[in-house]
């Protein structure tokens, strides 16, 4: 026979007892508790589940790969969490395997086999000397022992002696096997509730996310999660009036569809805010209808107060608009024709947009937002300003403080006031560049001027940047809009600077004013064409322009030059006003220190206008609000797995630090005279407890001789 062949199997076992040690190890434990604490910190700080544009976004598009690679955006149902958890849960398995039979027969065992050399090392023992009776001695140390709550047993030893073996707190090691199969319990509940089973249906029922959009009852099959679906946890939005019988589940890359056995109806949305504007109570007034029940079951939904139905629990998430009405006017931004029309929105919806003459839709409108009021803090008015630049003179706009959710904590309420609703939008071009649009229903008021604020961001991480257009004396922007339009017709500005020069020069002020005016003509016409900019990056308008201009002038003669152009361009603004109004059969405005400051405030956001750069203003002039409600809905078999999980975890954490396994051996060897005591005492952990319940029990082991002849003393 081949020795090789005899040595092989001794060899396998060695290899996978060694494995076992090594996954039922303390530190193969410790180690994947670190990695799991890692993952957990991870899921915690880095939000799951988002839109991958939100990554790339906030990573770039290199490590927002490399993330995803890595199921960074999912930790808690990546393979790699599940198969930590697996491990974790081995390792506890084999370890309470390996160490449970051990415990407990330690539990049960007395220890009397220890030696008496032995006993006399302990840290904790005494010797002493009585002349009682043996039989008596140990009736009365028995006695006691079990006064202090001991199970006490004897033994009898070599050449007449007698040992009493005690123990106390055995349970203590209870704790030990609770805590360790806690962690058992509470992984396997994990693991129930996570969306190991949606993966599974991916891998081997063909299922897959859907990136598309649409009717949900129109999703395709592979699409859809069967009722059967063990666990989930997804959302469902219900406006006001409709109903909904399927709950939709974010994945990486799309979502999937899970349909519920009932049809979920909300009857009404109730929500109260704080005057801050942060939701105080939001509930939802919902009716079950269901096959097998015999009339719908009508209910209502609150934060924290589920519903629970056929093992489905349905929580008041949050709420969203579930398709609001919207009436708006559109004003025309460019070009030289102030120009206004009718238009209709619904939030959730898109619409289209063209330019004044051209019959093919150049932009579509998406409406994604609408709020019927907007709790601001107006303290120090200072609004990001569309310009981004108040190096220019022009402390214009600033950044206006929503205050929702945390953001309302600790604010001043004092300088809180609700500014009113406003309308949120995408406008998108035929290549599919988008800019975000924020607009205000209602004027605010700015350090005593109102003002429509008009937001824009290209960016959805970004805050948004605000057109300020004054309030006119009709309570509109028409007058602005009427200037816009002036500004940008060159034949408007070459009348305005001849207005503009006249005025300073009238016909007969001086010998060589015609002169003088048609300089001043040019001049006024310069400036104003500066000002209104042309077409293109390359040629911007307003104070950046101006700046540009001044810039090519020697040092020394720009804040010269500066000031009489600024003087120019408000005359000539003056001016081109007037020929506005006289062209839409308005009469002329008197000179008014009102008018000059709304001038003033009007030419501020002419300047703004070139970098709001939108076709169009929209002018949210009326609405009707459709509340929806979000309703998170789960159904989670392993929940009470985890709570059973957490009360073991309980028990075991109570017992390991509340409960203390002592050990006691009472060792009576007869001696001439009488009977020689040893007491010794252990404990795993040596607390000054322990040390003051061994003295304790000591002294009342050794008043035993005593306190029977004291007793006898009596009787007699």
């Amino acid at each position: 026979m081949n020795p090789n062949e005899i040595s092989a199997p001794p060899v396998a076992r060695s290899r996978f007892a060694t494995a076992s040690e090594l996954l039922s190890s303390m530190r193969f434990a410790i180690s994947l508790l670190c990695i799991i604490s890692i993952a957990t910190i991870i899921g915690t700080v880095l939000k799951q589940n988002e839109p991958m544009g939100n990554y790339i976004n906030q990573f770039g598009p290199f490590w927002s790969e490399v993330f995803g690679k890595i199921d960074l955006y999912g930790v808690y149902s990546a393979w790699w969490f599940l198969l930590i958890l697996g491990f974790l849960v081995a390792s506890t398995s084999l370890c309470l395997w390996r160490n449970t039979p051990k415990m407990l027969k330690d539990m049960r065992s007395w220890r009397e086999q220890v030696r008496e050399s032995s006993l006399r090392h302990f840290h904790e023992h005494e010797v002493w000397h009585s002349t009682q009776p043996q039989g008596e001695l140990l009736q009365q140390a028995q006695s006691v022992l079990q006064q202090q709550g001991y199970k006490v047993k004897q033994v009898e030893k070599e050449d007449g002696a007698q040992l009493l073996v005690a123990k106390r707190g055995a349970a203590n090691k209870y704790g030990y096997i609770f805590a360790h199969l806690s962690i058992i319990v509470i992984s396997i509940g994990g693991l129930l509730d996570s969306d190991l089973g949606i993966r599974m249906q991916i891998w081997f029922n063909g299922k897959q996310p859907y990136g598309g959009s649409g009717l949900i009852a129109k999703i395709p099959e592979q699409h859809r999660l069967p009722l059967s679906n063990p666990t989930f946890r997804g959302n469902t939005m219900i406006p006001e009036g409709a109903s909904s019988n399927a709950a939709i589940i974010p994945m990486q890359n799309g979502v999937l569809i899970q349909d519920l056995p009932f049809v979920i109806e909300l009857k009404k949305f109730h929500i109260d805010f704080y005057s801050t504007g942060m939701p105080k109570l939001f509930a939802s007034d919902v009716v079950i209808h269901d096959a097998q029940l015999q009339k719908p079951l009508s209910a209502t939904i609150k934060v924290n107060e589920p519903l629970i139905y056929r093992g489905y629990a349905m929580y008041q998430s949050s709420f969203e608009d579930g398709g609001s009405k919207l009436k708006l006017r559109a004003w025309n931004m460019q070009g030289g024709e102030s120009r206004q029309f009718a238009m209709d929105g619904e939030i959730g919806t898109s619409s289209q947009l063209s330019r004044a003459g051209s019959h093919e839709a150049e932009y579509t409108i998406e409406w994604n937002g609408f709020r019927p009021f907007n709790v601001e803090n107006m303290q120090g008015n200072d609004v990001r300003a569309v310009n981004g630049n108040k190096d220019l003179g022009q402390q214009l706009l600033g950044k206006i403080e929503t205050l929702s959710g945390s953001a309302a904590k600790g604010t001043n309420t004092k300088n809180l006031k609700n500014v009113g609703p406003s309308v949120q939008y995408k406008l998108r071009d035929k290549t599919g560049q988008a800019r975000e649009f924020h607009n205000y229903m209602q004027p605010v008021e700015i350090d005593g001027q109102s003002f429509y604020l008009a937001g824009v961001r290209d960016n959805p991480n970004d805050a948004f940047s605000y057109l300020r257009i004054p309030v006119d004396e009709q309570h509109g922007v028409g007058e602005w809009m009427r200037l816009r339009a002036a500004l940008n017709n060159e034949e408007m500005r070459v009348q305005a600077a001849q207005r503009y020069a006249l005025r300073a020069f009238p016909q007969g002020s001086r010998p060589d004013a015609d002169k003088v005016r048609a300089q001043l003509q040019d001049s006024a016409l310069k400036s104003l064409g500066i000002f209104a900019g042309g077409a293109g990056p390359d040629k911007p308008g307003g104070m950046v322009a101006v700046a540009q201009f001044l810039q090519r002038l020697p040092q020394e003669e720009q804040g010269k030059a500066a000031d009489i152009f600024m003087k120019m361009l408000q005359g000539s603004l003056w001016d081109l006003w007037q020929v506005a109004r006289q062209k839409d059969g308005l009469p002329e405005l008197e000179s008014h220190e009102k008018y000059a400051r709304y001038l003033q405030h009007a030419a501020n956001a002419l300047s703004d206008n070139a970098f709001y750069a939108a076709p169009v203003y929209l002018q949210l002039d009326e609405f009707k609000e459709i509340k929806a409600s979000v309703l998170q809905i789960t159904r989670a078999p392993g929940k009470s797995v985890v709570y059973l999980g957490f009360l073991l975890l309980t028990l075991g954490v109570f017992a390991m630090l509340y409960i203390r396994e002592r050990r006691l051996w009472l060792w009576l060897k007869p001696q001439e005279g009488g009977q020689e005591l040893l007491l010794a005492m252990s404990s795993q952990r040596k607390t000054f407890e322990f040390v003051q319940e061994f003295e304790r029990i000591k002294q009342q082991l050794r008043s035993m001789p005593e306190a029977a002849l004291e007793k006898a003393n009596e009787s007699q």
